[in-house]
């Protein structure tokens, strides 16, 4: 069987705009400092150096909102890669106890057979449908390679 690939949706829909917006803001806030300005008996004054920090703070954090689109799950007859926000897992079937997507679950889990769990955030609940497909998709992955 083909190797399948699933990653979250609606978070690619909201990280990019807020990104983007992140960085306009900043920008746009980056020209507002100019001159100088006082505080308690001492004089401020802002320099190119601080709109260029203000710039890039801006970008920073855009990057960091996009980190959110990183996750992604592709599973194969042999195992499953979960790549999640922060780090990620290269797990063989025979380690993975069952695929979880509990009622109240924002993403669905591994269950491995040390009792751990393994989160899968490219499954989210707001995804509805996609998930739910994704996680039946690994369900089948997994039965088909322990029986």
């Amino acid at each position: 069987m083909t190797a399948v690939m699933y990653r979250p949706k609606r978070i690619r829909w909201v990280a990019g705009p807020l990104a983007a917006g992140l960085a306009l803001l900043f920008t746009v806030l980056s020209f507002g400092l100019t001159g100088s300005a006082g505080f308690q008996n001492s004089q401020a004054s802002f320099q190119r150096g601080d709109q260029l920090a203000m710039i890039g703070l801006g970008v920073l954090l855009g990057l960091g909102v996009l980190l959110f689109c990183r996750p992604r799950v592709i599973a194969d007859d042999k195992g499953v890669r979960v790549r999640n926000v922060i780090g990620g897992y290269d797990l063989p079937w025979s380690v993975v106890r069952a695929v979880r997507f509990d009622r109240n679950s924002a993403w669905a889990h591994l269950e491995l057979e040390n009792d751990d769990q393994v989160p899968v955030h490219a499954l989210q609940a707001v995804d509805k449908d996609y998930a739910v497909d994704g996680v039946r998709t690994l369900r089948a992955l997994h039965s088909a390679a322990t029986t």
